[in-house]
């Protein structure tokens, strides 16, 4: 059944489908997705055409190496709620922790998907895929995660990897990496994949891929790694409410500091922000309360590939992250080198935090 939107006299609201949805939510919404996807307002009448005259598109969830956090954060969506995810905007025909068929009848509903819809549905990819040994680390109905994704995936309109895991291979990647775990998009080299790492992803990007595909009928654009620019096109150390005392030379040195309390920049206790692509300082999470840095804990980066080992350990300062080279020529500041080698931010910023740390160290001379 496709959407049908329409005046209702007697309540004033608008009939989305079966639910009822006031006419001032549904534009709410419609007007926050396209922000999120760096839209003009004026898209969001078109958006909001297009979702209540689109076919619902078929959707299957696969969940493989993974901590269930992305299938929890969908379970938390509230911009729209996942009833109205499942009820009006997709047509939710696998997805093992929600789903009522069990056994024989989830698998068949899995591939009654598969056989009957090639190229029309989309998949939803949680959790990394082990390879070794023939992918035996991770098996479902009998079956290899493997040959799983590969059958899957490889016969969707598109998928889309949640979650770091899913989308580089994450924790479970990490060295020594005992069960060969991988991407989907290294899994399945010919699947078209986009990629929403983080642990786990916030469901309001998930949301916004699939609006931007019923509005535009496309995906929408990604960067190298595959994460769509609207997600991941800027630094976290660019939008984070913190920025400003980054630049002042303001760092929390010890947890529980004065400048923790006053909420000054964490980059001294380890926060992996400059180095890390995710629009988290912006959307943020629980229904946009608050997210870890504004919470007082530095960014490990999680949405970046290998992050378990390339950004460990978490509570130590970054030593030369790309593009920052105020950053990287910081401790050469701190031993008196500033005149020769720094100028602007360097001379007002990391130069200045890391001479009053070196202070602190020798007892305040």
């Amino acid at each position: 059944m496709d959407p049908v939107l329409e005046k209702d006299p007697s309540t004033e609201t608008l009939s989305f489908l079966n639910k009822k949805v006031s006419r001032r939510d549904f534009m709410k919404f419609c007007t926050a997705m396209s922000a999120l996807l760096a839209l003009p307002a004026s898209f969001a009448p078109r958006m909001a055409e297009a979702l209540t005259n689109a076919k619902k598109p078929y959707l299957v969830w696969l969940e493989f190496q993974d901590c269930a956090g992305d299938t929890e954060s969908l379970l938390r969506a509230t911009k729209p709620t996942v009833a109205q995810i499942i009820l009006d905007i997709l047509s939710v025909d696998y997805h093992e922790t929600i789903m009522a068929p069990a056994g024989f009848q989830a698998e068949k509903s899995l591939m009654d998907v598969v056989k009957n819809n090639k190229g029309k549905y989309f998949v939803v990819v949680e959790g990394s895929i082990p390879l070794k040994d023939g992918g035996v680390y991770c098996c479902i109905g009998g079956r290899s995660a493997v040959e799983i994704v590969r059958e899957v995936c490889g016969n969707a309109l598109a998928t889309i990897a949640v979650g770091t895991c899913a989308a580089y291979g994450g924790i479970p990647a990490a060295q020594p990496n005992p069960t060969g775990a991988v991407g989907v998009k290294e899994a399945v080299p010919n699947a078209t994949v986009i990629n929403l790492p983080g642990c786990p992803m916030n469901v309001e990007n998930l949301t916004a891929c699939i609006v931007h595909y019923l509005t535009f009928g496309s995906l929408p654009l990604t960067d190298k790694l595959g994460r769509p620019y609207f997600a991941y096109g800027k630094r976290i150390h660019d939008n984070c409410e913190r920025r400003a005392h980054f630049d002042a030379g303001q760092f929390v040195r010890r947890w529980g500091d004065e400048g923790h309390r006053r909420g000054w920049c964490l980059y001294e206790m380890g926060c992996k922000g400059p180095e890390t692509f995710h629009n988290c300082p912006t959307i943020k999470w629980n229904e946009g309360t608050s997210w870890p840095v504004q919470a007082g804990h530095g960014c490990v980066g999680c949405a970046e590939p290998y992050f378990w080992d390339k950004m460990s350990p978490f509570y130590k300062r970054l030593p030369n992250p790309p593009g920052f080279g105020v950053e990287s020529t910081a401790d050469k500041v701190g031993a008196g080198l500033a005149v020769a080698t720094a100028a602007g931010l360097l001379i007002h910023g990391i130069g200045r935090a890391i001479f009053e740390g070196k202070k602190e160290e020798k007892g305040g001379e």
